[in-house]
């Protein structure tokens, strides 16, 4: 039987059996006891299956790993200690000093920060280019050493909306794969392997958690892409590992497998980026309800938008789900069903309307925070880029009126009255 999306939410990738417990177990252990060296001599090999240390895998983790790549529709996935160390992961896997990554210029702040000054300091060089770029532009950013293009289905807070076959099929044409970061349409809304992704990231610390419980992120592979067809792209999973053995991932693991066996054998060896067991348990909590949750987080984003597109004292709306917004087209293809509870607008008036909107608000919070069950929000100009006068502000595409209202699962109405309120203080 085929299972719809949200009974994968509920039961997905873990089904206990006869007298087993019906809640995913928390493996709270460092390690695990072996009679023999022998035995534990095989994993190391990785000629069997099993867990002999928490850095590299833990069975709370790997069930609720399982259930992430269930619902991606992928073959292996792996949870890491956060979304930016999912990302990094996802990409250092491939990509090492002297290799190229091609990326969407709409990206998370963190993001773009981790590829254009972190991983340059690595010796990996990337180019940005527009989502809205033509195929002509998108394929002129190619270089001979491009390891793969990243991209965000929805952008935060540009909400921007990646045109995933575009950004596919200009990868595949060059031999490297496309990376997506799916935090926040999540699952429910969007499938980025149906559109032609080859892996899929996520913050779980946002929707997939829901609360503001645990931080946390996820690597997932579609198991597509051929890495021994472009071998000389990819030595690092076509030939020999000295480190583990001299193990060829993409020959034992197959195009299934390899990825995350290495990312898995490699680097969360070496960098330790794991997820605790415990915020593991506490993020299928929140994934049990992830399909109920979507709906009412998108119902509130779109009621929002469209009170605040109508409304005088706002000067302008950036959300998909609105008609005469630039990525409704791209929204409709991708996600017909909605997006995400995220709106970013400006209130007419500049930096001080914006910070007397902001502390006029009684039922959202203000928060750094973003997609949880509570509204928060957050006027970037008065926090996170507070160092920066207009101008340079406005250089980096965040303008002094800028708020981001992360839309929570609370009555429409209420929201809107709030909001409402707040504006009449403006």
């Amino acid at each position: 039987m085929t299972e719809r999306i949200g009974t994968t939410c509920v039961q997905g990738g873990y089904r206990p059996g006869d007298a087993q417990p019906r809640q995913i177990p928390i493996y709270q252990s460092t390690t695990w006891k072996y009679n023999t060296s022998e035995h534990m001599g095989k994993l190391f090999d990785l000629e069997e299956s099993g867990y002999f240390y928490t850095r590299l895998q833990n069975p709370t983790n790997d069930y609720v790993a399982a259930k992430i790549c269930e619902l991606e529709g992928g073959t292996a996935a792996m949870l890491t200690s956060s979304g930016q160390a999912a990302n990094f992961y996802a990409m250092f896997n491939i990509a090492g000093c002297g290799d190229h990554i091609v990326a969407s210029s709409a990206i998370y702040g963190g993001t773009y920060n981790l590829l254009a000054v972190t991983m340059k300091r690595m010796g990996i060089e990337s180019t940005f280019v527009s989502p809205d770029c033509t195929p002509e532009e998108l394929d002129a950013a190619f270089r001979p050493n491009t390891k793969a293009v990243f991209g965000e289905t929805i952008a935060n807070p540009a909400l921007a909306v990646l045109d995933i076959e575009k950004f596919a099929a200009a990868a595949h044409a060059h031999g490297v794969p496309l990376i997506v970061d799916n935090t926040f349409p999540t699952p429910v809304n969007c499938r980025p392997f149906e559109w032609g992704a080859d892996i899929v990231t996520h913050s779980t610390t946002k929707y997939m958690d829901g609360h503001g419980a645990g931080v946390g992120g996820c690597i997932v592979d579609s198991g597509k892409f051929d890495w021994m067809a472009h071998a000389d792209k990819f030595p690092g999973l076509t030939t020999p590992d000295e480190s583990y053995h001299g193990v060829t991932y993409a020959e034992r693991f197959g195009n299934e497998g390899a990825f995350i066996t290495k990312a898995t054998a490699q680097l969360m060896r070496d960098f330790g980026s794991i997820q605790s067991p415990q915020n593991a348990f506490l993020l299928n909590m929140g994934l049990e309800s992830l399909h109920v949750r979507m709906t009412q987080h998108c119902k509130n984003g779109q009621a929002v938008a469209e009170f605040l597109h109508e409304h005088p004292k706002v000067a302008w709306v950036r959300f998909p789900g609105l008609e005469d917004d630039a990525y409704h087209a791209l929204a409709q293809k991708y996600l017909p069903e909605g997006g995400c509870g995220v709106v970013s607008f400006g209130v007419a008036g500049g930096r001080p309307a914006a910070e007397k909107f902001m502390a006029a608000l009684k039922l959202a919070q203000i928060a750094t925070h973003v997609a949880d069950a509570r509204t928060c929000c957050l006027h970037p100009a008065s926090s996170t880029h507070r160092q920066m006068n207009d101008d340079e502000l406005a250089a980096a595409g965040i303008s002094a009126d800028l708020v981001r209202m992360s839309c929570g699962i609370e009555s429409t109405e209420d929201l809107i009255a709030d909001i409402a309120q707040a504006l009449e203080t403006v």
